[in-house]
């Protein structure tokens, strides 16, 4: 009996009309009036509430305005630094194979790797391809048959197989030449005497692969150019670009010196490489 005439009190509190007037302060002028119950007011409240709340919702999960909230991440920034993560990725291995590319071509001319183990850049294979075991004299047939393909040669009109290789080789001193290029002795370069501090240029346009001093050539800076093609220079007594640098053909690139262990006077020590392979710098540039 007691819980239903506490029910019937709640009810009647929660019905129980009130007016909620506005007035003019000044003239006390009635401007607006409400009707309102304590029910009224608590479904009214409740429902701005959930309004509210779906609405603040709906701003964050579906507007660009979750970007302004501390601490939420951006789906767009998500992509974009797992794009970078890739792309970095990329370039640290093209990064790491160029290096390793270089350094080999660096060991090889600068003599640090052993003859029996060099790889497929190498120019002495092991075995019957060593030239001190090869017969280099040409025979009466061979003699023959250049002599028939330079007469053929003369009046031929088309592009030769080795004009890429003449694509314009710019002579980088003018000098007598003290050693010629010999593969029987692995004397992979021809040595032009010089002046100390002769001007050395480049031979073609290319980028410098590597330039840094050594203990047994002194400055060394070497050039990669197109079609394969990489020229060495050694003995410089200073150098004028540094490694990534590119130069134009005839540009000046060191000075002409006596630098390293292995030199007994001002002269240039040129090497040139063709896909791996070494080539004698005379018959593609008259250093005279």
């Amino acid at each position: 009996m007691g819980n239903k005439k506490d029910n019937k009190k709640f009810a009647t509190k929660l019905l129980h009309k009130y007016r909620l007037v506005i007035l003019n302060e000044d003239t006390f002028e009635e401007k607006l009036s409400f009707k309102l119950t304590r029910l009224n007011v608590f479904v009214v409240v409740t429902l701005s509430a959930i309004i509210l709340i779906a609405g603040t919702t709906f701003l964050i999960a579906f507007t660009g305005l979750r970007e302004y909230i501390p601490g939420y991440s951006s789906a767009t920034l998500k992509r974009q630094a797992t794009e970078l993560a890739y792309k970095t990725d990329s370039l640290q291995r093209v990064l790491m194979l160029n290096n390793q590319y270089y350094e080999s071509v660096k060991r090889v001319l600068t003599g640090e790797l052993d003859s029996t183990n060099l790889n497929r850049d190498s120019v002495i294979k092991r075995g019957i391809n060593d030239p001190d075991l090869l017969n280099l004299n040409p025979s009466r047939a061979d003699s023959l048959l250049r002599d028939q393909v330079a007469q053929e040669d003369k009046y031929n009109i088309f592009e030769e197989a080795g004009s890429e290789m003449e694509f314009a080789l710019f002579p980088p001193v003018k000098g007598s030449i003290s050693e010629k290029y010999n593969i029987k002795t692995r004397h992979f370069a021809v040595d032009v005497v010089v002046s100390k501090n002769a001007p050395v240029k480049a031979v073609a346009d290319g980028r410098v692969i590597f330039a840094e001093w050594s203990a047994s050539t002194g400055y060394v800076i070497i050039i990669e150019h197109n079609y394969g093609l990489i020229s060495v220079y050694k003995h410089n007594s200073s150098l004028t670009k540094e490694q990534g640098d590119f130069v134009r053909s005839g540009e000046v690139i060191a000075a002409a010196g006596s630098t390293g262990e292995y030199s007994t006077g001002p002269h240039l020590h040129f090497e040139l490489w063709k896909e791996g392979n070494p080539v004698n710098p005379t018959d593609y540039i008259d250093f005279d």
